[in-house]
């Protein structure tokens, strides 16, 4: 978490919030430091409104269906299609007209798209047959993969989707980052680089917006032990009881205090590194809730960290940002929008193999092994008698499984 040699980013007043604004030493670009990884330190804001300011005219922001074009609109299309391709006006009609969106062909009715034709020259469809070949000879149970329909859905449910109210209509040049959000540290199974959650944000929402949309199964844990007393498990989850949080951009943590119950959970990471001189600069702290995507200085492809229930750590990643376009959903209330979740096995009941686990028991005299993972109908019926008296000597947790987020 070094400090970036470029400069430290500079408090200004954006929009009626303190922002930091981009010095003269960083670039209002992403401009790629290290090929294919992350790009050198930028103002988002100031990329949207260079973005914005090099657009050709009104229509390159408009968020409305492109009208039909006429015969003026096709000669400019011409002229832009020799330009680009270097060829004739005259060639450049032809391949329009050749390779136009209205020539593409749908499948004729009783035709099927999984049997390729013999006298095909193309080489896809040629290992797209030798695909399928090697499928139908290998495969014992035939259907559709969960994961990729999970994928499916999550990315076209909200595809060109429009308000109902008009007054939730993103405005025309608006920016939206991709945010990777990473499983926790902790996580032993998927603590390689490996994103759990996608979601795409908008420059004009606040840290917390994206702190409130992030899901992990630490928030949902119930702290305490209640072998002796198993229906009394209070209802309240840890993200009720602990409300602290931040995000570490460029130098700055972002902390969550919009709660009275609120802690500073980076005032003991900023206190470690000047306690002696480790090389990491002065760190600064602001408050999440103050400021948007738009005020913020990052890198793209860059490790950043978001941080709650004091050591649940999440390695996040801005791997994109664009303007708004009109196939996009322009639904406001639906940012941040998820379009990517991994997909979890969910950890079954050691007894009935059915059920999702609900329970954890550890030093427990019925259990071959600890800890030990029950449904709630089978742990209360093998600990438990008719009058609910408890059986033996065990010690008993409420599991939250991360498969509860499928």
């Amino acid at each position: 978490m070094a400090e970036d040699s470029l400069g430290d980013p500079v408090a200004t007043s954006v929009g009626g919030l303190q922002g930091l604004a981009p010095t003269s030493g960083r670039c209002n670009f992403p401009e790629y430091d290290f090929p294919e990884l992350s790009t050198r330190v930028f103002h988002v804001g100031a990329f949207g409104e260079l973005w914005r300011g090099r657009l050709r005219g009104a229509e390159d922001l408009s968020l409305r269906e492109s009208p039909s074009p006429g015969v003026a609109d096709s000669d400019r299309e011409n002229a832009a299609v020799a330009h680009d391709l270097g060829c004739s006006l005259q060639a450049a009609a032809e391949l329009r007209t050749v390779c136009g969106i209205d020539k593409l062909r749908c499948l004729e009715e009783g035709e099927d798209p999984e049997i390729i034709p013999e006298n095909t020259d193309l080489v896809t469809l040629g290992v797209r047959k030798r695909f399928l070949e090697h499928r139908e000879e290998t495969i014992t149970i035939d259907r559709a993969c969960r994961q990729e329909t999970l994928a499916y859905e999550m990315e076209s449910h909200a595809m060109g989707k429009k308000p109902e109210n008009p007054a939730d209509m993103i405005e025309e040049g608006e920016l939206i980052l991709s945010v990777n959000i990473l499983y926790p540290v902790i996580f032993h199974k998927h603590k390689e680089h490996k994103p759990y959650q996608t979601m795409l944000v908008l420059g004009s929402q606040k840290l917390t917006e994206l702190r409130d949309s992030i899901c992990c199964v630490s928030d949902l844990q119930i702290g305490g032990e209640f072998s002796n007393a198993p229906d009394q498990a209070p209802e309240h989850i840890s993200k009720d009881l602990y409300k602290s949080a931040f995000f570490y951009f460029e130098g700055t943590f972002y902390n969550d205090k919009r709660y009275p119950e609120c802690r500073d959970l980076s005032r003991t990471i900023i206190e470690w590194s000047e306690s002696h001189d480790r090389g990491y600069g002065k760190f600064q702290t602001a408050r999440m809730e103050d400021f948007t995507f738009n005020d913020l200085n990052i890198k793209l492809g860059f490790p950043y960290l978001y941080c709650h229930q004091g050591d649940c750590e999440h390695v996040v990643i801005i791997t994109d940002i664009r303007l708004i376009h009109h196939d996009d959903c322009l639904d406001r209330t639906l940012y941040p929008l998820l379009t990517k979740k991994h997909w979890l096995w969910t950890r079954k009941c050691f007894v009935c193999k059915i059920y999702t686990a609900r329970w954890v028991t550890n030093n427990d005299s019925f259990a071959p092994e600890d800890p030990c993972f029950f449904c709630d109908v089978c742990f209360r019926m093998l600990h438990y008698d008719s009058e609910g008296n408890k059986l033996g000597e065990f010690l008993a947790y409420p599991y939250v499984d991360p498969g509860t987020f499928n």
